[in-house]
Order: structure tokens, then C-alpha cells, then sequence
């Protein structure tokens, strides 16, 4: 396997090589073509070189003369290249002269000989001049090297004597005082340890936090959190807007929806209404008394829907702005809030739904987690009080 890379290298090499010649045969720039594979101008290069003219120059034909012209004239340009690795340019020109006088041998071709000679000559100066600046660059090199080595000898020198004073230190009666206080320390240290161990395996009485757990959930069921909004269709609770029926008590609705567990405190409490229509004066009073923030929808011919759609909207915007309200009443046993409350639902939040027993849409009732069902207002006497009969509440299985 190795045997076959090295060839398919030399044959790499050897086309290279051609390509050069043939570009010089025919007066080609060929400092383009070397700049662009500076990779193969190296000594194997320049070794090929010799070994390839030698198999040309094994039979003397004109065609050898011509090739040796080109050889020479190929060395003349790579001995004057000056890009990449000009020791090894230099070294591939003198391989071409060198070969090319086993062709034009002093006594055959004295003429070419004598130039040839003289090209050598340019070279071997060349080639001296360079070992000499490399052998310079070599010297100051290894005086640089030789003095770091002394400075990093003089600074593992100084740390040794750094180590040793430290050593030194320890040996004195203070640092070892301190030492076999820090002993003393860690034996503190074991000793708590294994008292611990003996807590854990019940050989010391534990001390028992129950009281302390107990207290505190006394407190947390003490406490309260405003987690609870009512949102309230005043059109649906009085029965439309021409002739309205107000036969039923906020107050007592609010009561009902605090006996179910969840709802701790009210933080939120909106009517939707058009608070413009003289017929809904009868309740402003007790709305705010109870501090229900009234929302005035307009009369248009729409406004049923607008109510609802309003409703909607607030409840959703109360889902991003609010995350901490976890408990949503609807008072409304309109169908279309069904859809609301499944939203609700997605958000993780607890639906309670509160109507007129036989006013309430069976889809909304079956979606909410709770329903309160109140007594409808055209069923009560007039002599009765507003309400008065109990309210079913229906928790969702």
C-alpha cells in the first residue's frame, strides 16, 4: 500500500515537472504556475529532477539537446524565484544544471559546458550565502534559547529557595502550635458527627418538629387571597331590558358563591349592562354598595352580543394581567359562555357558573366545575322575601 502512494506521488511530481518544462519550452510565464504549487517545490522535487533528466540522457538523440536547453533555462528562473522556500528554489537549480552535464559533457559540448559551469558557480555562491545567513540566524537563535534557558533556571532556582524557607517556617514552635489547634478542630468536628450519627439511629431523643408543622398550617388555612373574580350579565339576571325583573339579590348571590371552598376573597367584581337605561336605576344602589364596578354597554341593536362580547374579552385580559386569579364566576346562564369557560379551563383556572334554575343553558352548566342554581324571580310571591328560597349548588364530578 505505501509502495503504491510513493509512486502515484512520484508520477504527481513527474507531470508537474512537465508542465514546467513545456510552459519554459514555450516561453510561458511560469512564475504564476509556481506560485500557485509552492507546496511541490521541496527536496524530493529537486531529487526527482536529477533522476528523471538521467533517464532522458540515457540515449543521446537531438531531442536531448533541446530537452537539456530547456532544463537550463528552467534553472535560470526557479534559481532567481524568490517566493516560497528560496533554499530549496536554489536547490532545484543547481539539481537541473548538475543533470544537464551529463548531456553537455566539456568534451561533446565545450561551449555549453563553460556556461553551464558558470551558472553553477552563481549558484554555489548563492547556495554559501544562504547557509551562512542560516547558520547566523541558527547562532542567534540557540544565544537566545541559551539565555532563557538561564533565566528559567535562575527562576527554579529562586523557587526552590522559596520552597525551602517555607518548609523551614513549619518547623517552627508558632506554625506547629497552630497545627495541632487545627487538629484539635477536626476532632471537635468528628465527635459532632457522631453524635449526629446516634440522633439519626435514635440513641439521642429527636426533636420532634410536629407542633411547628401544625402551626403553620394553621395559619395558611387562616389566611385568605384575593383569588376570586365575579363577572355579572345584568341583562340575564333581569330577564331583558324592556320590562326587567328585579326580583333577586346581588347580595345573596355573592353570599352563595363564598360557601363553595375555593373562592376565598372577591378581588374583582364587574356588571355589563347599559347603565344609560333609566330601568336599571333600581340597582345601582346595591351595586355599589357591594362595589361592583359597573360596565356601560350602549344600547345599540347589537347589544345583547356587545355585553357578552365585552364580558369576554375582560375575562380573557383578566387571564394574562391577573395569573394569580384562579377562580372565575360567571352569572349568566347564557349558552355562548360555555366557550369561555372551556378557555378557562385551558389556562388552568375554576369555573363557577351561577343562574335561574330553569334559565341556564344545559352545554354552560355541564362545563362549569360549579353551579349555583337560583331560584327564578316570576316564582316568588311579592310578599316574599327577595330570594328566599335555597339555592342548589352543583359540583361537577
Amino acid at each position: 500500500m505505501t509502495s503504491k502512494i510513493v509512486h502515484h506521488s512520484q508520477n504527481f511530481l513527474i507531470n508537474f515537472l512537465k508542465e514546467l518544462l513545456k510552459a519554459t519550452y514555450q516561453n510561458q510565464e511560469i512564475y504564476s504556475l509556481l506560485q500557485q504549487n509552492l507546496d511541490k517545490l521541496n527536496h524530493e522535487f529537486a531529487l526527482l529532477l536529477r533522476q528523471w533528466t538521467v533517464d532522458q540522457f540515457s540515449n543521446q538523440t537531438t531531442a536531448s539537446s533541446n530537452l537539456a536547453k530547456v532544463i537550463i533555462k528552467f534553472s535560470k528562473h526557479i534559481q532567481v524565484f524568490k517566493e516560497g522556500n528560496y533554499a530549496i528554489n536554489l536547490e532545484i537549480a543547481i539539481a537541473g544544471y548538475e543533470s544537464v552535464t551529463n548531456f553537455f559533457t566539456r568534451e561533446a559540448f565545450p561551449e555549453e559546458w563553460d556556461v553551464i559551469q558558470q551558472d553553477l558557480v552563481a549558484a554555489y555562491q548563492q547556495r554559501e550565502q544562504t547557509l551562512i545567513k542560516l547558520i547566523e540566524e541558527f547562532r542567534n537563535t540557540t544565544v537566545q534559547t541559551q539565555t532563557e534557558v538561564y533565566v528559567l533556571n535562575d527562576q527554579l532556582h529562586e523557587g526552590l529557595q522559596e520552597a525551602k524557607q517555607h518548609i523551614d517556617n513549619f518547623k517552627q514552635p508558632k506554625i506547629i502550635q497552630q497545627l495541632e489547634h487545627t487538629k484539635q478542630e477536626i476532632d471537635n468536628l468528628k465527635t459532632n458527627l457522631a453524635r449526629l450519627e446516634q440522633v439519626k439511629d435514635n440513641s439521642i431523643t429527636k426533636i420532634t418538629l410536629e407542633p411547628i408543622f401544625s402551626a403553620l398550617k394553621d395559619i395558611k388555612t387562616s389566611s385568605q387571597h384575593f383569588n376570586t373574580v365575579i363577572l355579572y350579565d345584568i341583562e340575564n339576571l333581569t330577564m331583558g331590558n324592556k320590562n326587567p325583573n328585579f326580583k333577586f339579590s346581588l347580595t345573596n348571590i355573592i353570599q352563595n358563591i363564598k360557601e363553595i371552598e375555593l373562592v376565598d376573597k372577591i378581588a374583582i367584581q364587574c356588571a355589563y349592562a347599559d347603565w344609560s337605561n333609566s330601568n336599571l336605576k333600581t340597582i345601582k344602589n346595591e351595586i355599589q354598595k357591594l362595589g361592583i364596578e359597573p360596565i356601560q354597554i350602549f344600547g345599540f341593536s347589537f347589544q345583547r352580543n356587545a355585553a357578552d362580547i365585552q364580558l369576554t374579552i375582560d375575562a380573557v385580559e383578566l387571564i394574562h394581567c391577573r395569573p394569580w386569579l384562579q377562580v372565575f364566576v360567571i352569572v349568566s346562564g347564557d349558552g355562548a359562555f360555555a366557550s369561555l369557560a372551556k378557555k378557562l379551563h385551558e389556562y388552568g383556572k375554576t369555573v363557577i357558573g351561577c343562574a335561574y334554575r330553569n334559565q341556564t343553558n344545559k352545554i354552560l352548566a355541564a362545563v362549569c366545575d360549579y353551579f349555583i342554581s337560583i331560584p327564578e324571580p316570576e316564582v316568588e310571591s311579592v310578599n316574599q322575601n327577595i330570594n328566599q328560597g335555597k339555592p342548589i349548588i352543583s359540583k361537577k364530578t
